[in-house]
């Protein structure tokens, strides 16, 4: 029988928790304006990623998984939207934007292979 990774074990599910902490450090340092106008969308998309893999990782079925990955590629795409206009418009400080950035380029590629690991084990 294959060991079974808890979900807490599985390093883009923690990439992915570790970007939120991140996004709610950049959110907590907005004002209510900005965290309205485009503050909350960052975080609801960042939170998403996680919340998307840990959905598709209680699945059974591949097709079922694969939706959700996809999903939280999707999730993570639009949290870099969010953080690029909030970058570009100076509200984010720089050392968060070096954290950020480190955790995204990991997660990014992370995602792209459990994505890719699923489709193998559907088409062999």
């Amino acid at each position: 029988m294959a060991d079974y990774i808890p979900l807490d074990k599985l390093q883009v599910y923690r990439l992915a928790r570790k970007l939120s902490a991140i996004a709610w450090i950049i959110y907590d340092n907005l004002e209510w304006r900005i965290k309205k106008i485009n503050g909350d969308q960052f975080l609801e998309s960042t939170d998403s990623v996680g919340a998307n893999v840990a959905e598709g990782y209680g699945r059974f079925h591949y097709l079922d998984k694969i939706k959700f990955y996809y999903n939280a590629r999707g999730s993570l795409l639009e949290s870099r939207h969010w953080f690029d206009l909030m970058d570009e418009r100076r509200f984010v400080k720089e050392e968060d934007k070096t954290t950020y950035l480190k955790c995204y380029r990991n997660l990014r590629p992370a995602l792209n292979s459990l994505i890719k690991s699923i489709l193998k084990v559907k088409n062999p």
